[in-house]
């Protein structure tokens, strides 16, 4: 269908514009992105020209024949691109300039022409856009991925410092070697050792936190184009990895023992992936842990075709029940796996020291790509994360925050049955710090809840973003971690109320194409 709907313009704009939009109702995209592309296209093409007043969102509803909902969805994910802008009491305007438009030059004759080769807006950019909103105060925010600010042990981190400052003086704020301040790589060394991970001091290379463990990785090991295999959904950091590196990357189903290998190899065989990127144990956003057999035949089919195994091990040890599992790493006989981890999910995330365990095969590349992307990780701070992991504050802080962890888990499974919608199932982590929600798959989605949880004081991590290929509409991840107990109770109450007054909505549009 293709509706022609007149704007109502501002006094000083004589010729009003039309808004053409062409809706696919049997189609996989939802209406509000659909609404997205459509408007984005004609401010950038000029045909909406800037300080055109749009429809209200309830009157172009009514125009379409669709959810309002999609229609505040909509507008919102383009005034957080700056597409459009809001005034109270005036309604909604194309903003002064396109954020994407590009400069012109001028070819020599008067005329102009767009800078080429611009990037384009990434796929998910506007989803991202709404997410930024739960940083908002007064928020009860589930949307991000690090522990909450009382995890992190102060007195200790200042009593490092100090104590660094007061022994090693100005040598602790010069330049490190880009594999890593020694005594801090021996002590990762006998640290992993206890995972059942063997290695030297001379294989720990100290990076800014695990991503850019991972990050260096990608570097490392692949060239513009090549191809990276994961599970689907995966870590969102590795998403924006491959995206700026400019290599592809490919998603695998997971069942719940992790990647399905039936999958995995025939993708191999038909592609030839550079790497297989997983996080085996408590898989963000799933928080899945992949059986002892699994990781076996994992590792067997990485030896087999002779892909190295990125394992991302930063959730390892936030375990609260179950069995605890070797890393990959620690069943590897060959050298195939490349293992980064971190503290930063344990404590002290703004510290930003992680690490990478790897063999010789891989481990002077890994080193050369980390000096020239930095020269080194901060010296005070991996002298102080060295102290603090000598005095065993890390083990005791660890223990603390994985019993808080347990008790903040249980409140949001109790908060969860009671306050997200019927027909809703969720996973049962025995550590880590998410829950992985499923929506009921004939209500609203996530993305589409969104915009009235935030109205409502509460966000959550939208899950398609976690996804490869944009499914996962109807997901959600929850970090349970992330707040207080009471805080947990009512931030689940806020999304389960948002879920209803949208699906509220739905029911009024029987034929909404949403559904």
């Amino acid at each position: 269908m293709l509706l022609y709907v007149y704007n109502v313009l501002e006094p000083v704009m004589l010729n009003p514009s039309k808004l053409a939009i062409g809706l696919d109702r049997d189609g996989e995209e939802p209406i509000y992105r659909q609404l997205i592309r459509h408007i984005r296209a004609q401010i950038e093409s000029g045909v909406l020209p800037a300080g055109t007043r749009l429809p209200a969102s309830r009157d172009l509803a009514q125009q379409l024949n669709i959810s309002r909902i999609s229609v505040v969805n909509a507008y919102a994910e383009l005034r957080a691109e700056g597409f459009l802008s809001a005034h109270a009491g005036r309604g909604t305007f194309i903003a002064g300039e396109s954020p994407n438009s590009a400069p012109a030059s001028s070819n020599g004759n008067g005329s102009t022409h767009a800078t080429p080769n611009e990037a384009p807006t990434t796929p998910d950019r506007s989803l991202r856009e709404m997410m930024r909103m739960a940083r908002k105060p007064g928020i009860i925010s589930f949307a991000q991925g690090s522990p909450p600010g009382e995890f992190f042990p102060l007195q200790h981190l200042r009593d490092a410092i100090n104590s660094v400052l007061d022994r090693d003086g100005t040598k602790a704020l010069g330049y490190e070697i880009a594999e890593g301040y020694m005594p801090l790589r021996a002590a990762v060394r006998d640290y992993v050792s206890a995972l059942g991970i063997r290695c030297t001091a001379d294989q720990v290379l100290i990076t800014g936190g695990t991503q850019q463990a991972c990050d260096l990785v990608v570097q490392a090991l692949l060239s513009e184009g090549e191809l990276i295999v994961t599970e689907n959904p995966t870590y969102l950091g590795m998403l924006d990895i491959v995206r700026t590196r400019r290599v592809q990357i490919q998603g695998i189903e997971v069942d719940e023992d992790g990647i399905r290998l039936d999958m995995l190899e025939n993708f191999i065989l038909d592609n030839r992936p550079k790497l297989i990127y997983v996080m085996p144990t408590f898989q963000n956003p799933t928080s899945s842990v992949m059986p002892l057999h699994r990781r076996r035949q994992l590792l067997n089919l990485a030896n087999e075709y002779q892909i190295p195994l990125l394992e991302d091990g930063v959730y390892h040890e936030l375990r609260f029940e179950g069995e605890n599992l070797p890393p990959l790493k620690a069943l590897d006989e060959t050298g195939i796996v490349i293992h980064a981890s971190g503290f930063t999910k344990m404590m002290l995330p703004g510290l930003r020291i992680g690490y990478i365990v790897s063999d010789s095969s891989h481990y002077e590349r890994l080193v050369r790509v980390k000096q020239a992307a930095d020269i080194s990780s901060p010296s005070l701070n991996q002298r102080a994360m060295h102290l603090l992991l000598e005095r065993g504050v890390m083990a005791q802080q660890l223990e603390r925050n994985n019993r808080e962890l347990r008790r903040r888990r249980d409140v949001a499974l109790n908060a969860a049955a009671k306050h997200l919608p019927p027909g809703s199932r969720w996973n049962m982590p025995e550590g880590g710090l998410y829950l992985w929600v499923q929506l009921p798959k004939n209500g609203p989605t996530a993305a589409e809840v969104y915009i009235t949880a935030i109205h409502m004081g509460a966000a959550y991590a939208i899950g398609s973003v976690f996804f490869t290929n944009g499914a996962g509409s109807h997901r959600l991840r929850i970090n349970y971690g992330s707040q207080k107990p009471a805080d947990i109770e009512d931030g689940l109450r806020r999304i389960g109320r948002a879920w209803r007054e949208v699906a509220c909505d739905y029911a009024d549009m029987e034929k909404s194409p949403l559904l």
